[in-house]
C-alpha cells in the first residue's frame, strides 16, 4: 500500500512537471501559432536567474516565483519587439529566428557562466509515505502547475484582457476595427508565455542541473504535450500532461527514465496518428 501511495505521488508530480514546462509554450504556440524553438532556453534563463539571485542573497522563493518570470518576460518582450513581430504568419522564418535566438542565448550564457553545472538548494525537506520518503518540494511543483493553469484560465475567462486577447487571436482585423491594437496584444501574449517559461525554469531549478544546454531536456516534451493537447490551451495542456505524464512516470518507475521518455514519445506518435488535431481538436472543442 505504501508503494502504491508513493507511485501515485510520483505520477501526480510528473504530470505537474510536464504541465508546468508546457504552459508557456501553449500560450505562444497555441494562441499565436508561433513555433518558439527558444522555449527551453527561456526556461534556462529562468533557472539561471534563480542561481544568480540566490547567490546574491535574495530569498529563494522571491528568486524563483518573482524574479525568474519577470526577467524572462522582459527578454521575451524585447525579442518580440525586435524580431518576432516582423515574422507573424511566416512559420519557417519564425522557426529559424527562434532557433537562432536559442543558439544565441546558449552562447551568451556559456560565455558568462561556462559549461559547469550549477544548482539551487532545495528549500524544503522531505516527508514519509508509509515506509518510503518523498520530497516536499514536489508539492511546490504541483502547486505551481495548478496555480499556472488556474491563473491562465481565470485570466482568459474572467477578465476583459482575456476577452480582448482571445478575440484578437481569432480575428485581429475585427479587433483592430473595435479599437484594439493587435501588435500590443501580440507583444503582451508573447511576453506572458515567456514569463511562464521563466517561472517553470525557476521552479524546476532546485531539482535539475542548471547549465546552458539544459533547455534541450525540456523542449521536446513541451512540444509533444502542446501538439497532443490540441488548440485548447488550458484544457489541452492539462489533459495531454495527465496522459503523457502518467505514462512517463509509470514506465520510468518500472524501468528507467530513458525508457520512460521513449514510452512518452511512442504514446505521442500514436496519439498524433489517431488524433492529428490533438485531444481538444477532436473533443472539447469549445473549451479554453
Amino acid at each position: 500500500m505504501d508503494l502504491i501511495g508513493l507511485l501515485g505521488f510520483n505520477v501526480v508530480s510528473g504530470i505537474a512537471t510536464l504541465a508546468l514546462i508546457t504552459l508557456g509554450l501553449g500560450v505562444i504556440y497555441g494562441m499565436m501559432r508561433v513555433i518558439n524553438l527558444a522555449h527551453g532556453e527561456f526556461m534556462m534563463l529562468g533557472a539561471y536567474t534563480s542561481v544568480v539571485a540566490v547567490g546574491a542573497g535574495v530569498n529563494i522563493w522571491i528568486a524563483m516565483l518573482v524574479l525568474s518570470p519577470l526577467l524572462v518576460g522582459i527578454v521575451g518582450l524585447v525579442l518580440e519587439r525586435t524580431l518576432i513581430r516582423f515574422l507573424y504568419g511566416r512559420i519557417i522564418d519564425t522557426m529559424l529566428a527562434t532557433w537562432g535566438a536559442s543558439l544565441g542565448l546558449i552562447g551568451l550564457m556559456t560565455t558568462i557562466f561556462g559549461n559547469n553545472t550549477r544548482a539551487v538548494p532545495v528549500p524544503t525537506g522531505g516527508f514519509a509515505i508509509g515506509r518510503y520518503g518523498a520530497s516536499q518540494y514536489s508539492l511546490v511543483i504541483i502547486a505551481a502547475a495548478l496555480a499556472g493553469l488556474l491563473g491562465m484560465l481565470a485570466l482568459l475567462r474572467l477578465t476583459r484582457f482575456g476577452l480582448i486577447l482571445r478575440a484578437t487571436m481569432q480575428n485581429p482585423n475585427m479587433a483592430a476595427a473595435l479599437g484594439v491594437s493587435p501588435p500590443t496584444i501580440y507583444m503582451t501574449t508573447f511576453a506572458l508565455g515567456s514569463a511562464l517559461a521563466g517561472l517553470a525554469g525557476g521552479v524546476l531549478a532546485p531539482v535539475s542541473g542548471i547549465s546552458p544546454g539544459m533547455g534541450a531536456a525540456y523542449i521536446s516534451r513541451a512540444f509533444i504535450t502542446v501538439l497532443g493537447g490540441g488548440p485548447a490551451i488550458i484544457t489541452g495542456t492539462g489533459l495531454a500532461a495527465t496522459l503523457f505524464g502518467t505514462i512517463n512516470s509509470l514506465v520510468s518507475f518500472e524501468t528507467t527514465p530513458v525508457i520512460g521518455d521513449v514510452a512518452l514519445l511512442a504514446a505521442a506518435v500514436l496519439m498524433i496518428r489517431l488524433l492529428p488535431q490533438g485531444i481538444t481538436g477532436r473533443f472539447l472543442r469549445r473549451s479554453l
